[in-house]
């Protein structure tokens, strides 16, 4: 199925609508997450169509569902722990919410795909009754050795009909970077609007459609992202089970991401704060609210894809020595995009005690403790996970020993 042939796609996710159109066709490639053993370079590997399509009713950003979530987060490579500035992130998050909404003992907290208790640990540590809903066993099982109560299972209506037959109701329910990894969208929210207490609140964390548009993020579209959002589309999802936003934060976190506070359509009168108004303001100035606010970004992709090949392929013919830095999946999107293999990059390494030793899906580009660069001592780090660029770049300081220079491939290729 290809981005030319939108009539081949299926109906909107959200809304069922037919009218899909084309956005951005990255071509084919492996499940971002699914790192593989040494005895498993020889072994047939699955390639997936990357093709996103927008809907031209709802506007809803999305991929076609190719694979099942229980074959992505089954068993997952990612632990939210392993981010400094992302813990410190989930620590301020969890101060001010608990501030906000004076929960203590007498609350109960629910976080939707709470990874390894990266957050939930800050209201343990407060005495504030809590519970993670995490489908990824691997994971689930470094939160509950954290001491964080979790429970293994893929959130949507059937789940939260059982946690409320046992007369559990969510005083606040949290969903960092999880509604993007949904396929069933409807079936999510409504599971989150029958946990939500009468006047219970929900905050959602995703990366920001506005951002990944005007700042060319296509390297976090990958196959565990099944929809991508707007404030405009995301208030369209919620309103149709009886939620509404009445806040919204613009975030630093994957780039510029958002996180929207939503409550009960019928719960006590809140009146929507002056930065949804605006942020709705700046979407439709963007044009997010028709399609042709989406034309022309397949473009700015492939130009991107252009410049980094231009950069690798002059570094590698100068005799320099290109290692990268991180292996996250945004990583391994750009690099099976653009083709990039050992040919040009030697190895990257990451602090994921998970990932070492085993290979990148797809470029197999072998992973190593980040010890490894200062024994090869590199001309150029590319760093993979450009988000966290100055959280990186601080711990790379002593690059300079050997005028290393780091690279960074999004929104630009930039060398510094």
């Amino acid at each position: 199925m290809h981005a030319t042939d939108p009539s081949s796609h299926a109906t909107c996710r959200f809304c069922g609508a037919p009218e899909i159109r084309p956005f951005v066709d990255l071509g084919m490639s492996p499940l971002c997450e699914s790192f593989l053993a040494s005895d498993a370079l020889d072994r047939m590997e699955p390639f997936y169509p990357l093709d996103v399509f927008v809907c031209s009713c709802c506007f809803l950003v999305q991929l076609e569902e190719y694979v099942p979530p229980q074959e992505i987060f089954g068993e997952y490579a990612y632990f939210s722990s392993y981010s400094d500035s992302w813990l410190a992130h989930a620590a301020a998050y969890s101060r001010a919410v608990i501030e906000r909404m004076e929960l203590g003992s007498h609350s109960f907290v629910v976080e939707l795909a709470s990874n390894d208790g990266y957050l939930l640990r800050n209201f343990v540590s407060r005495g504030i009754p809590c519970l993670g809903i995490e489908p990824a066993a691997n994971v689930a099982k470094a939160a509950s050795q954290a001491g964080v109560p979790t429970l293994v299972e893929f959130f949507g209506r059937r789940c939260a009909r059982e946690l409320v037959a046992r007369g559990k109701l969510a005083d606040l329910i949290v969903g960092n970077n999880v509604l993007a990894q949904v396929p069933d969208l409807n079936d999510f929210v409504a599971g989150v609007a029958l946990l939500l207490a009468p006047n219970g609140i929900v905050t959602l964390e995703f990366p920001h459609l506005l951002e990944l548009i005007e700042r060319n993020q296509f390297d976090t579209i990958y196959h565990e992202h099944f929809s991508y959002f707007s404030l405009l589309t995301t208030e369209r999802i919620l309103g149709a089970h009886g939620l509404e936003v009445f806040d919204v934060e613009e975030l630093p976190t994957h780039g510029g991401s958002l996180r929207v506070f939503a409550r009960h359509a019928d719960a006590e009168p809140r009146v929507a704060s002056a930065a949804v108004d605006a942020l709705r303001k700046r979407e439709r100035e963007a044009r997010l609210d028709s399609l042709a606010g989406y034309e022309g970004y397949a473009q700015r992709v492939a130009e991107t894809k252009r410049n980094l090949l231009a950069f690798l392929i002059d570094a590698k013919r100068s005799g320099r020595t290109v290692v990268g830095y991180g292996a996250p999946g945004k990583g391994n999107t750009l690099l099976n995009y653009c083709g990039i293999r050992t040919d040009f990059l030697d190895f990257t390494v990451d602090r994921n005690p998970y990932k070492l030793g085993r290979y990148l899906p797809g470029t197999h580009i072998p992973i190593f403790p980040v010890e490894k660069i200062r024994e090869v001592r590199p001309d150029f780090v590319l760093i993979l996970p450009w988000n966290l660029r100055k959280e990186i770049a601080e711990q790379l300081a002593y690059t300079r020993e050997w005028g290393a220079r780091l690279v960074v491939p999004i929104p630009r290729l930039e060398v510094f």
